[in-house]
């Protein structure tokens, strides 16, 4: 008798977890052509990039795809989204993943280069305080290069705006439930199948184990905040220049350049 070993669909997997993150961001890939349009314009076509808090590697995915000569280190802290990432990008030399906690002081030292291109993350950041995330910003404005460009794009509602928040948060709802009657899964729903595959079931247990089990609510500790904050954050820790370049009623996509 053959023992059977298990083997994972890596791309199922992403291709899974990108429409589970559209639900939430219908603008997803919008928001994605923005950053690397910024990215090309800003250090050219063949970047070197540092996909920060990188989950299954989304950017990545899609900055290889665009630009042949560019490379990405992904870094995150999330077993699960990790084992996804490693395992998509297994036949991929240009794409590298490091396991670092964005608390720790020390986690840059655990990256592959002291300087890069280009840093980007995207609907991230957010499961951090304000206070972790002046902090973070000075230790990436010390990993990208001189000429260099950050890029986060996440929720930053505006408080001067309470009515138009409260349409697009309604507007969002709707869309929402209409896709969830379609069998869209949302994040808790997404997370209970992974924690039903033989392959996963190990790195989603270490998963909950680190962040609490999405079922139960995971983003307690995160804070949101403007625009103008993130600004005014980024060029506190260095930036030369710092301002939105896209937004929705939502979200908003803050540069930082060096």
């Amino acid at each position: 008798m053959t023992d059977t070993v298990a083997v994972a669909d890596w791309q199922a997997w992403q291709r899974s977890w990108d429409r589970q993150q559209e639900w939430y961001l219908p603008d997803r890939e919008d928001r994605f052509r923005v950053m690397l349009d910024t990215v090309e314009a800003v250090v050219g076509p063949e970047p070197r990039i540092l996909d920060l808090a990188c989950g299954t590697g989304s950017i990545s995915d899609r900055a290889l795809r665009r630009f042949p000569g560019a490379t990405s280190t992904g870094v995150d802290l999330d077993p699960a989204l990790l084992t996804i990432a490693r395992g998509h990008f297994a036949a991929e030399p240009r794409a590298e993943f490091v396991t670092a906690d964005l608390r720790d002081p020390g986690w840059t030292e655990r990256l592959p280069h002291r300087a890069y291109d280009a840093v980007l993350t995207a609907t991230a950041l957010h499961w951090l305080r304000s206070d972790e995330l002046r902090v973070l910003y000075g230790q990436v404005a010390g990993v990208v290069r001189e000429g260099g460009v950050f890029l986060n794009a996440d929720h930053m509602p505006d408080p001067e705006t309470p009515r138009l928040n409260a349409a697009a948060h309604a507007y969002q709802k709707a869309r929402q439930a209409r896709a969830r009657a379609e069998g869209t899964q949302d994040w808790a729903d997404w997370w209970r199948t992974a924690a039903r595959d033989e392959v996963l079931a190990g790195p989603v247990a270490e998963r909950f184990s680190i962040f609490g089990n999405p079922a139960e609510g995971d983003h307690a500790d995160g804070e949101t905040q403007p625009v103008a904050w993130h600004a005014g954050a980024l060029r506190a820790a260095g930036f030369g220049e710092a301002r939105a370049v896209w937004c929705s009623p939502s979200d908003a996509m803050v540069l930082g350049l060096k």
